[in-house]
């Protein structure tokens, strides 16, 4: 998420580019110019250091962790799950070749006997 600046408020609605490296960092640019974010966890949960370092929500956060760890932890969805692909069945490589089967055989010749017929 892009911090707001005055650079990243003129931003909204615009494409900016993201370079991830191989050591893990990431980048955030627009013309260039590298833009300041924050990376924030979807799956955030209450851990039990944060109960204890918290003494006025406590007991908040302790009925929290409660009702997070009843409901079971969600997967992360790829793609093709999130859209509703399902595979076919087929299997890769080269199709089964007809020209082989002898009924396509049969069928071509005697297609071919009545042009020689009709000649």
């Amino acid at each position: 998420m892009l911090e707001e600046t005055e650079v990243t408020r003129g931003l909204v609605g615009r494409y900016v580019e993201t370079y991830a490296y191989a050591d893990g960092r990431l980048d955030v640019r627009w013309k260039r110019y590298s833009l300041p974010y924050q990376v924030f966890d979807k799956e955030q949960r209450v851990t039990h250091a944060a109960i204890t370092e918290n003494k006025r929500l406590g007991d908040v956060l302790a009925y929290i962790k409660e009702l997070q760890d009843q409901k079971p932890s969600s997967k992360v969805k790829s793609n093709s799950e999130k859209i509703g692909y399902k595979p076919l069945g087929r299997k890769p490589g080269r199709s089964k070749d007809f020209t082989l089967d002898p009924a396509v055989v049969a069928r071509r010749e005697k297609a071919l006997s009545r042009v020689d017929a009709a000649e």
